[in-house]
């Protein structure tokens, strides 16, 4: 995981701990369980289908949140590059891409 996903995972963690204790907990299960289904099967989630670059790029949506788990697959190496709300910014994170 890039260090910008990771520090998208924590901030949407403490909003979510912030309006109700526990909810941070509930948003990093449900997060880990994307990563896991991610590592077992990289080409279970669709391709972007609004991004028309070089890179294979697969977004994971989380069940509970309106967040999207945001990976590269390569040949050797899956990189989760954001940690996505689903509502804002699409493809801020685009230059994390290399």
């Amino acid at each position: 995981m890039l260090p910008a996903a990771d520090g998208e995972a924590i901030a949407a963690a403490l909003w979510y701990e912030d309006r109700r204790s526990g909810l941070a907990d509930d948003f990093f299960i449900e997060m880990r369980s994307a990563f896991d289904v991610i590592r077992e099967n990289p080409l279970c989630a669709p391709q972007l289908e609004y991004y028309s670059g070089p890179h294979e790029i697969r977004r994971r949506m989380l069940h509970r949140f309106p967040y999207a788990v945001v990976y590269v697959c390569r040949p050797d190496e899956i990189v989760v590059v954001a940690v996505a709300h689903t509502r804002r910014r699409p493809l801020h994170w685009l230059n994390r891409v290399d």
